[in-house]
């Protein structure tokens, strides 16, 4: 009687240990499922998250090319009269008006930015400028356009006639004869208060091949 009680108890116990195996490694496969379910769907996240990053840079890339296709062959025809390159204008255009989508450029088809001051002809926005090296946000009336080529010309022309106080306040501007040296004359004569606004300019003309609007 107690070995056959014996064997029955260590029958139940290697079924409670059988049981206790299978209980363990169905915990585990559960936790790992969840786990690498959890792994799948951020790895899923991550990337839809990029997919939609990298859709929105090819976006934002079509736009600017689009408005730089726009007012390219516009400064090509407008600058040839006035000893710019037109590679300059179109990536001013492109830095300060934000590829035109600037409230100015919409509104006004002020794509640099020109200051006004007849009150029928201009309007008050907010902007930014630099300050003693500080970027401070300042109002102040801006010249309203009739149109993109009415905007370049008027640039092209504060150029060629200089300022108000000084008929030769660009005159380093005019007389350069590349696009790096003219992005550099614009700091020089004071038409920029951005320290980095040359190199902005350069890097745009590089970055989109608007050299080609030189030739």
């Amino acid at each position: 009687m107690a070995k056959r009680r014996t064997r029955k108890v260590q029958k139940s116990s290697r079924i409670i240990i059988r049981v206790f195996i299978i209980l363990f490694v169905l915990i585990i496969a559960f936790v790992g499922f969840r786990y690498y379910r959890r792994q799948a769907i951020q790895s899923e996240q991550i990337r839809q998250e990029q997919l939609q990053r990298q859709e929105q840079r090819e976006k934002i890339l079509r736009q600017h090319k689009a408005f730089i296709n726009k007012i390219g062959p516009i400064a090509k025809s407008v600058d040839k009269s006035y000893d710019l390159l037109p590679s300059i204008t179109v990536a001013q255009a492109c830095l300060e008006s934000n590829y035109g989508q600037s409230a100015l450029a919409q509104k006004y088809n002020n794509l640099f930015g020109v200051k006004g001051t007849n009150p029928n002809t201009s309007a008050i926005l907010s902007t930014q400028e630099y300050v003693k090296g500080k970027r401070i946000n300042v109002k102040a009336r801006f010249q309203i356009y009739d149109s993109y080529e009415a905007s370049i010309r008027a640039h092209a022309e504060l150029f060629q006639k200089g300022t108000s106080w000084n008929g030769k306040q660009y005159r380093h501007v005019v007389t350069a004869k590349n696009y790096q040296n003219q992005a550099r004359a614009l700091v020089q004569d004071g038409y920029a208060t951005d320290p980095n606004y040359a190199d902005k300019l350069i890097n745009l003309i590089k970055q989109f091949d608007l050299e080609k609007y030189d030739k």
